[in-house]
């Protein structure tokens, strides 16, 4: 009878620190003030967008979802990719296809973009995705896509030293940080949000570095998950696609 007693209780026990450990990283992975979505780049087709096949700025995501269709794929989700100048050309580094369309930016200005250290996202040929400071950033032949914006949100595990917890400056705010796993987690804030919460939210997904990709204007295309926005007037664009059976 004691032997049974045991047995169950060590059942008990294993079942409810399972269920401890599901409920948690179920609340750690889902935020609801926060869109999100994870690629794997080694199943998933990622790729970066600017301008279409008659050289004009993409813009919109209805229009990347329209240019990718053109190419007989389905569009699963976008969002837009970096910091930009007036005229929609990206305001640092940009590598499209193994291509350096624009030159590493290590300038001093006002805005976001300048408030050191800023960053890189790329993803190299054999699809292993980084997020580093700008001054780690080695050009590469290697380097298959690549976008520079600003700020870091994490670097090497801590939040950007210039966030400060409990700030009003409230925005709209949109980012990627590279997970344990090697997987890149996207993620968009669904109302106003300041820096130290949307960095800590990367910080808690096991983000060691994540990087802040722009504001306000931030959309999502995500239909998985019944998201969809489809406007927009950007520079750079991170599209997933995936092809469209014949």
């Amino acid at each position: 009878m004691k032997t049974h007693t045991r047995i169950m209780l060590f059942v008990f026990l294993v079942v409810a620190i399972f269920g401890c450990i599901a409920f948690t990283f179920k609340n750690r992975a889902e935020d609801d003030r926060f869109i999100t979505k994870v690629v794997d780049p080694k199943t998933e087709e990622l790729k970066l967008y600017w301008k279409n096949d008659k050289n004009e700025i993409i813009k919109s995501l209805q229009s990347l979802a329209t240019y990718v269709e053109s190419k007989n794929k389905t569009l699963v989700f976008a969002m837009n990719g970096g910091m930009y100048m007036e005229d929609n050309t990206p305001l640092g580094l940009y590598i499209e296809d193994g291509k350096t369309i624009r030159k590493l930016n290590t300038g001093s200005g006002r805005g976001n973009f300048h408030l050191k250290p800023n960053g890189v996202f790329y993803i190299t040929d054999d699809k292993i995705p980084k997020v580093c400071i700008t001054e780690n950033f080695i050009t590469d032949k290697k380097i298959k896509y690549a976008t520079q914006s600003g700020p870091m949100l994490v670097v090497d595990g801590k939040i950007h030293g210039a966030f400060t917890k409990g700030s009003d400056n409230l925005n709209i705010r949109n980012g990627v940080g590279i997970l344990p796993n090697n997987k890149i987690l996207f993620a968009m804030s669904k109302g106003m949000v300041n820096f130290y919460d949307f960095a800590d939210f990367f910080l808690k997904q096991g983000c060691k570095n994540a990087l802040y990709l722009d504001g306000f204007v931030s959309r999502t295309y995500l239909p998985e998950k019944n998201f969809i926005q489809k406007d927009g007037n950007f520079g750079v664009i991170i599209g997933v696609t995936k092809a469209n059976k014949n």
